[in-house]
């Protein structure tokens, strides 16, 4: 860390010094509150340990100067004058800690280490945001008349229970409607657990949505919880439900039906609260006319139907899109925000999108690793696949 001292002793300005450069830390100092302000206006420091009684400005004047002109830095404030109601003073306008003199270097280092700990836990829970953020996006993008009626159905469906059935083709936008149906749901502090019914074999689906009891297979070393169990509380997100084999459809019937289910293997009924949200890019229509899909299965989950729009139904909506991909795919690959010119835009919205907002996306990272700080036209026809 970079730490400033503060301190009119130039002898325990040494001593701090030494002690916290032999932690590896950068250390530099001022000899009073005055000099110490000018410092912190010119560089950023991690930490300012600074004392109370000093000549020019005191500990408190400096710590109620940072804080009125914005200036932030941890600060561990230190006295041989302390009382109870100087210490709650400092800490009231922030000071981290409080260290009375004659100075134990040892606590110094105990504080200093606490200090950089919190850092630290700041900046992975910043991390932490950035990748929910990543991964959920800013919601649903757009201001076309298609996206804002999702929307408003969205905010009229959320809060119930009612379950609801979301089409449209592959690279749409399916899941983030359902991810924002559970966030404005009363269950957005319990789990969204997402199953794509087409990426899992068809002899382990029932095995992956109602869970197994020891020994109910060859592999079943231990009982296990299906996604329906550890859905509780929150959202089963079934994708691609119109590849769902026949076997798990009439189960799932029965646990939407009677909210229970039974391990495979397990005799046992389960109790499920989980509000279940599907998504297809099926007609599933058709899929009962052809008898590859239950018709009872399709009412019971399709009791609010939400039709997300192909991207080439949405194409007002590029230029949004554009701009929030744009945002996110450099920040990814640590590079300047590029900007995209109206021509480029007009190209793009020109484009046969048979792979949807997915293969927008797509391109624009493409062109981003590829072109110069503004998209052009030129970039588009070079690293796109327009008509």
């Amino acid at each position: 860390m970079r730490i400033l001292v503060t301190d009119d002793d130039r002898a325990i300005r040494r001593a701090i010094r030494d002690v916290l450069e032999m932690e590896g830390h950068s250390v530099d100092e001022a000899e009073d509150g005055l000099e110490a302000f000018k410092k912190l206006e010119d560089v950023s420091y991690d930490l300012l340990l600074c004392d109370l009684k000093m000549p020019k400005m005191d500990g408190l004047a400096l710590i109620e100067k940072l804080r009125a002109e914005n200036l932030s830095t941890d600060i561990i404030v230190m006295s041989g004058h302390g009382s109870i109601e100087t210490a709650v003073k400092a800490l009231r306008l922030g000071a981290y800690d409080f260290i009375e003199k004659p100075l134990n270097l040892n606590r110094i280092l105990v504080s200093v280490a606490h200090v950089k700990e919190k850092g630290m836990l700041l900046q992975s829970n910043a991390a932490l945001r950035s990748s929910i953020k990543k991964i959920k996006g800013n919601g649903i993008i757009g201001q076309s008349q298609r996206i804002l009626d999702i929307q408003e159905m969205i905010s009229k469906v959320a809060p119930t229970d009612a379950r609801v059935l979301i089409t449209g083709p592959n690279g749409s936008g399916k899941e983030l409607v359902a991810r924002s149906i559970h966030e404005q749901s009363a269950r957005a502090k319990g789990p969204f657990i997402e199953v794509n019914c087409a990426a899992i074999p068809s002899e382990l689906i029932e095995s992956e949505l109602f869970g197994h009891e020891k020994g109910a297979f060859t592999s079943a070393i231990k009982d296990k919880k299906g996604k329906f169990e550890l859905a509780s509380g929150g959202t089963l997100f079934l994708d691609e439900i119109g590849d769902m084999t026949p076997s798990a459809q009439a189960k799932v019937l029965r646990v939407l039906q009677e909210n229970v289910l039974q391990r495979v293997g397990g005799e046992k009924d389960i109790k499920v609260d989980c509000r279940v949200v599907a998504a297809t890019n099926k007609d599933l229509r058709v899929e009962i006319n052809e008898n590859r899909f239950r018709e009872d299965l399709y009412h019971r989950l399709s009791v609010i139907p939400i039709q997300v729009p192909s991207l080439n139904e949405r194409t007002e909506d590029i230029p949004y899109l554009v701009d929030h991909f744009l945002d996110i795919i450099c920040k990814e690959q640590g590079r300047p925000i590029k900007t995209i010119d109206k021509k480029a835009l007009s190209e793009l919205q020109a484009m046969d999108w048979t792979g949807n907002i997915r293969e927008l996306r797509n391109v624009l990272e493409r062109m981003v690793i590829l072109c110069d700080q503004t998209i052009n036209e030129n970039d588009v026809r070079q690293y796109a696949n327009p008509k």
